[in-house]
């Protein structure tokens, strides 16, 4: 099957969208909550903001469906890996620095961590040991990064599809499993079923990959379209009401997308947000709470300091970006041309 180049661009594009989700909601009703806003939002502007929470439900999905794409076309694991370290870690690095000494000069000072856990922050390894993250934003992080590991290990040792859908099948029943009777979970498996097989989150990522297989190669079994279905509807019972609806809502805005119904969605300046989405997301909680804070403290009026907050992430993310992020992945496909060259 063959792909338009907009429907691609419209995945783009929802990434950006997702990311300034994110962000509003971090602005706006979630600091609102930790430290109170001097202004109060419309009732019908607050309800509808605090969806933005599960925004990154949404890039979970995108995640599952580029990883399955990825991964095709990725001979061995040890590439796989260097991939992912190179699109992930740079801009992350470059976040954490800009972020531990943003929280340090400007606040919330809640929300300071060590030198020592900051370091541990560049692993991504951190929660693993009850660090805590230099921004909030990171704990999503910290489960993409263990989705990559899992996909890894199974993709390059099972191989076939049969045999990979048959783990992915053990692992939505563990899911489903797991989220019925999440406060009943054995202590001596909790870290298993909550951290390790992220069970509330698995099934976005399952749902991406065999969405990715419905665009690739058409239509699918009857056991695949039953696993998508399966994976889909988890969240009724992972999530609560309303927000179950709206997650149901992202897979359906992602279906669109990728079977080329947004066309619109691909104009410049979502692409251009698209673009910045990981950088963005990596730098705009904490470092945002602190314009907003400081905005009060020179008694600015607080939708001021959120607009400055926004207009600052966005000045760090695309510096990031284009300093670090694009050339970081340049280099290395520049070098793994080479080396996948000299080998040949």
């Amino acid at each position: 099957m063959t792909s338009s180049p907009n429907r691609l661009a419209s995945l783009d594009a929802l990434r950006g969208l997702a990311a300034l989700v994110v962000v509003l909601f971090h602005y706006l009703p979630y600091y609102d909550k930790l430290y109170g806003h001097g202004f109060e939002l419309p009732a019908i502007l607050n309800s509808s903001l605090q969806f933005g929470r599960y925004g990154v439900h949404l890039f979970f999905i995108l995640s599952g469906f580029v990883i399955f794409m990825t991964l095709e076309r990725t001979s061995r694991a040890g590439w796989f890996g260097l991939a992912r370290a190179f699109r992930l870690l740079p801009a992350l690095w470059a976040a954490i620095a800009l972020t531990f000494i943003s929280v340090h000069w400007l606040g919330p000072e809640s929300r300071a961590v060590t030198f020592e856990t900051a370091l541990l922050n560049t692993t991504l390894l951190h929660e693993y040991f009850g660090m805590q993250h230099v921004d909030g934003a990171y704990w999503s992080l910290v489960v993409e990064v263990t989705f990559y590991s899992w996909m890894a290990l199974l993709f390059f040792n099972l191989r076939t599809w049969p045999q990979l859908r048959a783990a992915l099948t053990v692992w939505i029943l563990i899911s489903y499993i797991g989220v019925l009777w999440w406060k009943q979970i054995p202590e001596g498996i909790e870290f298993l079923v909550k951290d390790l097989l992220f069970v509330k989150y698995a099934p976005l990522f399952v749902a991406g990959m065999l969405i990715y297989r419905r665009h690739r190669y058409g239509g699918g079994s009857v056991f695949d379209n039953t696993l998508l279905i399966a994976s889909i509807g988890h969240g009724l019972f992972a999530y609560k009401m309303p927000y179950s609806l709206f997650v149901l809502g992202c897979f359906g805005v992602f279906a669109l997308a990728v079977y080329g119904r947004l066309p619109w969605l691909a104009n410049r300046p979502m692409l251009w947000l698209g673009s910045l989405s990981y950088s963005l997301y990596l730098v705009h909680q904490n470092i945002g709470y602190g314009v907003i804070d400081l905005s009060y403290r020179t008694g600015l009026p607080g939708w001021i300091g959120v607009g400055l907050a926004l207009a600052i992430a966005l000045a760090l993310a695309a510096a990031i970006h284009y300093s670090v992020e694009k050339p970081a992945l340049a280099r290395f496909r520049s070098w793994r041309q080479k080396a996948e060259t000299a080998h040949a």
